[in-house]
């Protein structure tokens, strides 16, 4: 219980918190505005209770697809804490189960019938754009979550349960499962718009890529100068950054000099940059992009604040 209070009083909990509520009403604008009017079935489980709920209505049994949402996710948790392991995160627990109110949420503070003009069906009126409205904004959505070491839950879910009994590449299995999903819509759907959800739920791994790479990109930097020493102080001390560095010889000239390299941001590369040209250091300097890091990248000590 201690350990829980503490938790709480960091800012850290809270800041982590209104990232993931504001992520998932983002997502959940996605789904009310452009995925529920068009009826499109991408591979998520947001697709899938779109068919459960409307094969029910068309059976007599009304019920809300942000109901059949909660339902779905609420024993997808359950499955995860008993076949995966209580490794499965308190944050997943929270972001799944929010969905459903917030799809409601927007329901009522602003009914996408008061955006719609006469004749309209959807709010974009055609399913290509409703498709890629959605899958752009939820893709946002996803990474701004999977930066906080956060996810939607559900299809998430599902396919960590396959990789784990079924030995299959998480991507595959993500695949397979949203494929798997959108089949689903046969239900409700003609062929044509079942198709839509295919592209779609490849579009939306393509995106979702794409918009994480971005967002974890590093530069690798490789400078070789006769003032590395300088430079080693100014990236550990000041960027409170870590550093390696080699001894190289010049193929031209067989001169011996020092390279150091160290992985920075885009902000700690450009600070970098200008600490070199404001104190008039030279230097053979190479940069390119990075966009994974395993290791101990997260963990950056603030030396100064320790102190303090």
């Amino acid at each position: 219980m201690k350990e829980i209070l503490q938790i709480l009083k960091t800012w850290k909990f809270w800041k982590e918190l209104i990232i993931m509520t504001v992520g998932m009403a983002v997502a959940a604008a996605s789904v009310y505005y452009f995925l529920m009017p068009s009826k499109l079935v991408v591979g998520s489980i947001t697709g899938l209770s779109i068919v459960i709920g409307n094969v029910l209505n068309a059976a007599g049994i009304g019920i809300k697809v942000s109901h059949v949402i909660v339902v779905i996710n609420a024993i997808l948790l359950v499955l995860a804490w008993l076949l995966i392991g209580k490794e499965f995160g308190a944050k997943t627990v929270y972001t799944a189960l929010i969905l459903g109110p917030l799809v409601d949420l927007w329901e009522k503070v602003l009914p996408i019938e008061t955006l719609l003009e006469p004749g309209q069906t959807s709010l974009m009126n055609d399913p290509w754009f409703d498709l890629l409205c959605f899958v752009l904004i939820l893709s946002a959505s996803q990474t701004i979550l999977f930066h906080i070491n956060a996810s939607t839950g559900g299809l998430d879910i599902l396919a960590k349960i396959v990789n784990k009994y079924m030995h299959i590449d998480l991507g595959t299995s993500v695949s397979i499962a949203g494929a798997l999903i959108c089949c689903t819509a046969f239900a409700i759907n003609p062929f044509r718009l079942v198709v839509i959800g295919l592209i779609g739920t490849w579009i939306n791994g393509l995106a979702l890529d794409y918009f994480t790479a971005g967002i974890n990109r590093r530069k690798r930097v490789c400078i070789i100068s006769s003032q590395h020493e300088r430079l080693r102080k100014y990236i550990i001390e000041e960027l409170e950054r870590g550093c390696s560095l080699y001894n190289v010889t010049g193929g031209y000239n067989g001169h011996q000099n020092v390279e150091i390299q160290a992985l920075l941001t885009q902000d700690e590369f450009a600070n970098l940059m200008d600490y070199m040209k404001t104190n008039d250091i030279h230097g053979f300097i190479t940069a390119g992009n990075v966009s994974e890091i395993y290791g101990d990248w997260n963990q950056k000590k603030h030396k100064k604040k320790k102190i303090a």
